[in-house]
């Protein structure tokens, strides 16, 4: 027998149909992603299975006691007590008597001979005998130590992700027939969101979550729900194969529709012949031709899609950022960042990455000089025209509306050098004119997320910084963003815990693997995985160049070698090979074809490692010369 099931079952609103004529069943076991547009109505059809909601008609039944838990994507606020006391709580009123028997038991504990404590705890106990609550203690603390957690542990000091730990603990201790995660991996790092699949890999029971995280649906999921212009279309399949027959469908939905736009050109261009259409054996064509027209009235596009297009600025230089030994701690004694040396060019990729809190975008802000940095030295190319997309959306003020936010209260933006009023860009972002009049704490996640991108892209700039972009936004978004950041003439450093993102889009990674060591590695996060588990090859030692003398220290600076005038006029052209030869590898880095071959993946990179010690080496040589001969 089905869990669940909907037949027929439409959601309105009053308004334009949300969800209509929806048919399927859920079966015991099943592990089903919900995919959608934002907006499509797939939180309206979590509570539809809740049973917060009820459709406006339409029949849905439940197995007889059917209990579902849902977590949502935001952590509420106001959560206190230890972790057993929370995850007491998914069991209702007798977890509520198991949490204040477990911290009854501390008081008594810390306090033995108090009377009142120990009448109290007898009280309790008697309490649970009644509830037979008893057995329910062994179950909770199994699940608290399934997922790792302290049972002890205060949970208003827990980060976001542990948060999502304890809540998701809360679920499943009631031992629901239907879990459902919307968005479970949002804010995660990637070891938590590893951890998480592993755990819901094991789950044993049915399994509804909502995700844009694609590795986590490949991961996951054994069936697709699409939500897409109020149908919902079932694909029993994985999630590769879904994409592939969801874009054969669109072509047979587009191929449908021209024949029949080419049918109701026709039999328009009839109709207005006029004397023909009034005879009586041609009125049945007139009511075929009115309902053409219904048919094409009530016609549902495809939603469009988001159009990014970045203003042209001028080229940086060469050089965009160069980074020797540097280190940085708020705390004298606490370095988040020790000895870390790279050389960022023109066109890199670059992914940062490492648990939360580890000091992400404190690296960011280290390496653009908002912060300086307590050792080592920091040189910034030419010509840097930097844009920043943070993930707390500081940059947007709540009280302003969606217009304002763009252009600063102005009608027009200048775009490519002609004037484009504000209105017509925020459509190529998927928002309406209604919507640009909105405030901005009135829109959802996705929606700020895609308001930031247009606010970022309006402004030239050729060094793009993006602090987790892909939280919130829908899967097509989340393409036509990899496509525009592939095809980026600039810079781009991109914090992120979207493995798929990373995959596709950086040519190499900045990994924070914690006690302040950061690591440069080629590659997006499979090309980490796999370099990480290689041995490390002892780097070759470099000549040490000898110190001076103290004859010399005392001597006047002396004049420049014949040889040493030779070797610094051929630097330049030195560093310009080596810098030529880097750019090349670079480029072939950027095909997505070129990580299909093992064995050249290895080679390149030892040779950019080469190169960057080269260049290094170049570069200080001709420091040092250039200061011999001023």
């Amino acid at each position: 027998m089905a869990l669940l099931g909907f037949q027929d079952v439409h959601v309105g609103y009053g308004g334009p149909p949300l969800i209509e004529r929806m048919n399927f069943q859920i079966e015991r076991g099943e592990r089903i992603c919900l995919l959608g547009r934002n907006g499509a109505g797939k939180s309206t059809l979590m509570k539809l299975i809740c049973g917060d909601i009820e459709p406006e008609s339409g029949i849905v039944s439940r197995m007889p006691s059917l209990s579902v838990a849902y977590l949502t994507q935001v952590v509420p606020t106001g959560l206190k007590g230890t972790v057993f006391d929370a995850v007491s709580e998914g069991l209702g009123k007798r977890g509520k008597l198991l949490a204040e028997y477990h911290l009854l038991s501390h008081d008594v504990a810390s306090d033995p001979h108090n009377k009142t404590l120990l009448q109290r705890l007898d009280k309790l106990q008697h309490a649970l005998d009644m509830e037979g609550a008893w057995q329910l203690n062994h179950h909770v603390e199994t699940i608290v130590e399934q997922i790792k957690l302290d049972a002890d542990a205060q949970v208003e000091t827990l980060s976001a992700g542990m948060k999502r730990r304890v809540l998701l603990a809360r679920a499943i201790v009631r031992q629901p027939d239907i879990l459902l995660l919307d968005e479970p991996t949002n804010h995660l790092d990637i070891e938590a969101i590893t951890w998480l699949e592993e755990f819901l890999s094991q789950y044993g029971g049915t399994l509804i979550f909502v995700s844009h995280d694609r590795a986590f649906i490949r991961k996951l999921s054994t069936r697709i729900l699409e939500l897409d212009r109020g149908r919902l279309t079932g694909y029993d399949c994985d999630y590769d194969t879904y994409l592939v027959r969801k874009e054969a469908a669109l072509e047979v939905e587009a191929t449908e529709n021209a024949l029949y736009d080419k049918k109701l050109a026709a039999e328009e261009v009839w109709i207005r012949k006029g004397i023909k259409a009034r005879r009586t054996r041609n009125e049945g064509r007139v009511r075929a031709l009115k309902k053409l027209r219904e048919g094409r009235r009530q016609r549902k596009e495809v939603t469009g899609t988001v159009r990014m297009q970045m203003q042209d600025a001028q080229l940086s230089g060469r050089l965009v950022i160069e980074a020797k030994n540097i280190s940085f701690g708020y705390q004298p004694d606490e370095p988040i960042i020790r000895d870390f040396s790279t050389l960022i060019m023109r066109g890199d990729k670059i992914g940062i990455i490492g648990p939360n809190g580890s000091g992400k975008t404190t690296l960011i802000r280290v390496l653009l000089k908002e912060l300086a940095a307590q050792q080592g030295t920091l040189r910034h190319g030419v010509n840097l025209e930097a844009a920043y997309f943070d993930q707390q959306h500081a940059q947007l003020d709540s009280e302003k509306s969606v217009y304002e936010s763009v252009a600063d209260g102005n009608e027009n933006i200048m775009f490519n050098g002609a004037p484009r009023h504000v209105i017509g860009y925020l459509q190529d972002f998927l928002f309406t004119p209604g919507q640009s009049r909105n405030a901005v704490g009135n829109l959802s996640g996705g929606e700020r997320n895609r308001l930031l991108l247009a606010r970022l892209f309006a402004k030239p700039s050729n060094l793009l910084i993006l602090d987790e972009p892909t939280n919130d936004l829908d899967i097509e978004t989340l393409d036509l963003l990899e496509e525009f950041l592939l095809n980026y003439p600039g810079t781009v450093l991109i914090v992120s815990h979207d493995r798929a993102f990373l995959n596709n889009v950086v040519t190499s990674t900045f990994v924070l693997e914690g006690e302040d060591v950061v690591k440069e590695y080629v590659g997006g996060y499979d090309d980490w995985l796999r370099q990480r588990q290689e041995p490390t090859r002892p780097q070759p030692e470099q000549e040490k160049t000898p110190k001076p003398t103290a004859k010399q220290s005392a001597d006047k600076p002396r004049k420049l070698s014949y040889k040493e005038k030779k070797e610094l006029e051929s630097l330049p052209q030195l560093i310009e090979t080596l810098e030529a030869e880097q750019q090349k590898l670079h480029d072939a880095m950027a095909d997505p074809n070129f990580y299909k071959q093992a064995a050249k993946i290895a080679t390149t990179a030892a040779r950019l490692e080469e190169l960057k010690q080269q260049l290094q080496t170049a570069y200080t040589r001709w420091e040092e010369l250039e200061e011999l001969q001023n």
